[in-house]
């Protein structure tokens, strides 16, 4: 029997029992519980912005969103959501998946982090950021019902997360801290390092190799 959690039904086909015992194994217990919430959240998400995402590349693109964060997964060369996004990708494609299909995902991990853009994009690339604000955000956490949250947090627990989640990007990127120009993730590194400033937007302009 296919397992269902607040309304919404887990894929069971080999690919995501796969991409299951993959993350489960190879992650940590923040990690799982925190990419199945986003699957359900974004699910849940899904249903009340009337959107339809397949729901296997959601899953995929849920469960491997913050594999950047964990060490073998990562690439210190690149900011962390394209670490998640490149192993998803291949992950699929390397299963039959249409580039298309592994396109989609990537760009979903891609952009989680990045604020509007993917509501304008695929159902997918769409619920992936929707379950990601949830979570970690608590954006449009009141449109989920007391009894969902119920179920969803009890299946997969969120002990302490805000202050878990934070340490976790902070130990996932703190080793490429020039990868988190332009993104919310130097936020982070500012909360860790009092001596850290992000690189800022206008410096980079004003001190380009134009002589103007």
């Amino acid at each position: 029997m296919r397992d269902t959690i607040a309304g919404i039904v887990i894929p069971d086909s080999p690919l995501v029992v796969e991409a299951t015992e993959l993350v489960r194994d190879t992650t940590n217990h923040l990690i799982y519980n925190h990419s199945r919430r986003v699957f359900l959240f974004g699910s849940l998400r899904a249903r009340a912005l009337e959107l339809e995402p397949d729901p296997e590349l959601l899953y995929i693109a849920a469960l491997f969103h913050d594999l950047g964060l964990i060490e073998r997964y990562k690439n210190v060369a690149q900011r962390f959501e394209l670490d998640g996004a490149g192993h998803a990708r291949e992950f699929l494609t390397s299963r039959g998946f249409s580039t298309a299909e592994g396109d989609e995902v990537w760009t979903a991990i891609a952009l989680h982090t990045t604020p509007e853009v993917p509501y304008l994009m695929s159902p997918v690339i769409a619920s992936t950021t929707a379950g990601v604000e949830v979570d970690v955000l608590g954006i449009n956490l009141a449109t989920i019902t007391a009894e969902e949250i119920t179920a969803v947090t009890a299946a997969h627990p969120r002990p302490d997360f805000k202050r878990r989640i934070v340490e976790a990007f902070f130990t996932g990127f703190s080793d490429r801290t020039e990868t988190t120009f332009g993104t919310v993730n130097a936020d982070v590194l500012e909360h860790f390092l009092p001596e850290y400033r992000h690189i800022d937007f206008v410096d980079v302009i004003q001190r380009s190799a134009w002589n103007d």
